[in-house]
This record gives C-alpha cells, structure tokens and sequence, in this order.
C-alpha cells in the first residue's frame, strides 16, 4: 500500500511539474495556450513545440538514467553513498569536451556530445583496465574517484592555459539543459535499451546486498553481475553527460531518497529511483529558468544547491 501510494504521489508531482515547465519561463502561458502551442499555425508553437516541450522530456530522460546509473552504482558498490561520479566517467567526458573546445575551437559544435561520449567511454574502459574484471567494489571505487581527481586537474590545467575558449567550457561543465531540442532527445533515446537490462539485473543485486559469500552460494556471479551493471551505469551515465552535461549530485540523491521511500528492494528501488530523478532534474530547471528571467542559471548549479546540503546531513548522519 506504501508503494503504490508514493507511486502514485511521485507521478502525480512530475505530471505537475511537467505543466509548470511548459507553463512559466521569460513568458508565462496558459493552459489553454499550451495547449494550443502543439498546433503549428499557433503563436506559441515555436515556445512549447520547439523549446519548453523537448527541453522537459529530455529533462525527465536525463533525470531517469542519471538517477539509474547511480542506484547501479550503489547497489553493486554496497554504498548509499556512491555516485557514478566515483567511476570517473562525468570527470572524463568533461575533460575530452573540454579538449575538444579549448584544443580545437574551430571545430563544429556537433561533434561535442561525440568526444564526450567517447571520453566517458574511454574513462570507463581505463578503469577496468586498471582494477581487472575480479576486482572488489572498494578498488573499483578508489581507483575511479583517484582517476577522476586526475581528469578534473587536467581539465583545471586546459581552463588555465587556454583562457581565450573558457566561456564555453564553463558553461558545459556545469550542466545544464539550456539550448537542447529535439536533437538532443534523439540522440539520447537509443541508449533507453539499456533499461530492461538494468531491471533484469535487480534480482542479482538483491542477492549482493546481502554480501558476496551469500551470493554466490546462491548461483550469483559476483564479477559478471558487477561487471554488468557498471557497463549499464557507463552508458547511461555517458550519454546523459555528453549531451547535457555532467550534472551533479542527481546519480547520488536520487537513489538515496528512493530508497528512503521504498526500501532496498532493487526490483522497485530502481524504477522509484528514476521517477525521483525525473522530479530533481525537471524542478532544478524549472528554478533555473524561472528564478529570474530572461537569465538562465545551468540546472546542474541548482542540483548542488538541492543537493549538497542534503549530502552533508546523510554523511553527518552516516557517520
């Protein structure tokens, strides 16, 4: 009865905060005008069809495989804690944007979602070159948040010697929807065929939590489904950095509410999760757009603000 309840309220919440997002921006519509703004011949068609609609369906896919990866990453980790940040993968994506704006300016923009994508890939690639497939969880996790701490100095080194291109690579190192389309929604939609592989892994991810000798006494592979669920974690996370990206604290948060909503149960910890994350992302741009308009603030600035002061209370409260 709890969960159908929180279901019911979570949903019911990213139904509303869809409504407002097409509703309020630099120019605050109607219903009735949103409404009409899906009809081509109408005024606010440009408004709703080709700016506030796509940006609030790429921020509930965003929010969902972000926050995806993170309860993964937490499930096979065994820590509420840990985020996808910890494979170092939103650090590698940024540093190979960052590459790409700072090194080679006169490049098109299209091919920026691209190097990000492959500099996440990479980053995770390099992970597992280093840790090996039988590697524990706390090596896996030392060695992503070492190799991330290495990628954002080099990201800090390229920011420092090239300040002619820094503009844009703040801005994109931020996080934010600001700009995106349909385009965007495309290209993000593949990477949803990860989905039921992530579901179907939740049974096995039960069994982890209760440890690794109990798991495996129970016919579970520890390293395959470790293995598993972090290569989804990779590609989920990856492709929502490129486009957007890196947006912090959503991977983190995100679980650790749903979590605190439905228990443990991976089978509904995971699709609570990603309707969480649908809520964060989708209000966090909300406020940016609305706070004080036409400006816009990156939505990743508004998941920190959401989000570090609920981190230190869960680490005060961990400890």
């Amino acid at each position: 009865m709890r969960t159908l309840f929180v279901s019911f309220s979570l949903f019911s919440l990213l139904a509303f905060l869809v409504v407002l997002s097409l509703s309020f921006g630099a120019v605050s519509l109607s219903i009735s005008e949103i409404l009409s703004g899906f009809t081509p011949d109408s005024e606010f068609y440009f408004t709703i069809h080709e700016y506030r609609f796509p940006r609030a369906v790429l921020a509930v896919l965003v929010g969902a495989m972000m926050a995806l990866s993170g309860a993964l990453v937490q499930g096979v980790i065994r820590n509420p804690l840990a985020s996808p940040d910890v494979l170092g993968v939103s650090q590698g994506a940024g540093l190979a944007a960052v590459v790409l704006m700072t090194l080679f300016p006169s490049v098109s923009i299209f091919w920026l979602p691209w190097a990000a994508l492959a500099g996440g890939i990479s980053a995770a690639l390099l992970l597992w070159a280093l840790c090996g497939a039988h590697s524990s969880a706390i090596k896996l996790a030392i060695t992503g948040v070492a190799m991330a701490a290495l990628y954002s100095s080099a990201v800090d080194f390229l920011m420092l010697t090239r300040p002619l291109e820094i503009n844009n690579a703040l801005l994109w190192l931020t996080g934010s929807l600001w700009g995106r389309g349909w385009d965007q929604v495309f290209m993000i939609l593949p990477w949803l065929v990860l989905l039921p592989l992530a579901f179907w892994l939740a049974k096995r991810m039960n069994l982890i939590s209760l440890g690794d000798e109990v798991a495996t006494s129970l016919g579970v592979s520890i390293p395959v489904t470790r293995l598993s669920a972090l290569a989804i974690a990779v590609g989920l996370t990856a492709s929502c950095v490129a486009i957007c990206g890196p947006i912090g604290f959503l991977g983190l948060i995100a679980p650790h509410l749903a979590r605190r909503l439905v228990g443990g149960r991976h089978q509904i910890l995971l699709p609570c999760s990603m309707v969480v994350g649908m809520v964060i992302l989708l209000l966090a741009d909300l406020l940016a757009r609305t706070i004080n308009p036409p400006i816009e603030l990156p939505a990743g600035i508004m998941t920190a603000i959401i989000g570090a002061p609920y981190f230190l209370w869960l680490l005060l409260k961990t400890r």
